[in-house]
């Protein structure tokens, strides 16, 4: 008699609407964390202006994402990612964690420079804020480029000099790239609408990561639309005067 799986639901922000997936790079990780897993779960949306009931009654003063898996409600996302990591794990359902070390650190920098960048209202400082992402940008194309230790074949007359996996830590999606992933979508909708900056082609590793992580449903619907992210930015980024 196999036991019975308590429900899983997510609470993930609400978009401007009330109902679609707002801008929020936590809520999408974990939505990705639970797809990934395999297991059944519901997802509802919280219009955090209306605040509903549902934040009252199970997690007061909480914001969104918080997860409610059978009675327990749990609210910090580092927290919730463990949990889920620790309870719904082989036979039945796959480890997340990535093999590699690095692959947790990978591109975590690129986030705050873009943030600097985004914010800055002084043009004399805009090409070094610029050239400050790009190098964050690069670090993480280099990262991608580089062959990971189970790429190379110590058996082999070939040298493995750069890598072709298509995800951070090697062919599958792991925790790394559910918390990397929502965030490098927002770097590149914000810069480009805000300061017609594009992540350069040139970086092909970092390409290759993208368009192989926008193949992927878990990712590419998981994503709020690009005028909900412009909405979220539209007040936060600043005017170049």
């Amino acid at each position: 008699m196999s036991e019975e799986r308590p429900e899983v639901e997510l609470f993930v922000k609400a978009g401007s609407d009330g109902q679609s997936i707002g801008n929020c790079p936590f809520s999408q990780r974990l939505f990705m964390v639970l797809w990934l897993k395999g297991v059944t779960f519901n997802v509802t949306t919280v219009d955090m202006k209306r605040k509903p009931d549902v934040l009252k009654d199970l997690a007061p003063g909480a914001q969104p994402p918080f997860l409610l898996y059978g009675t327990e409600v749990k609210t910090d996302t580092n927290k919730i990612e463990e949990f889920l990591e620790e309870i719904l794990c082989p036979p039945k359902y796959p480890r997340l964690a990535a093999h590699n070390p690095e692959s947790n650190t990978a591109g975590l920098d690129v986030f705050s420079k873009f943030s600097a960048y985004i914010k800055n209202s002084n043009p004399q400082m805009n090409d070094n804020l610029e050239k400050g992402l790009l190098k964050a940008l690069k670090k993480l194309d280099d990262y991608l480029s580089s062959p990971l230790p189970e790429e190379i074949d110590e058996n082999s007359a070939d040298d493995v000099t750069s890598s072709t996996r298509p995800f951070l830590d090697g062919q599958q999606l792991t925790l790394a790239d559910c918390n990397l992933l929502p965030k490098l979508h927002i770097v590149k909708v914000v810069c480009l609408k805000f300061r017609g900056f594009s992540i350069p082609r040139s970086l092909t590793s970092l390409w290759r990561y993208l368009d192989a992580a926008y193949a992927r449903e878990e990712f590419s619907s998981t994503c709020p639309s690009d005028e909900e992210i412009h909405m979220a930015y539209s007040s936060v980024v600043k005017a170049l005067k």
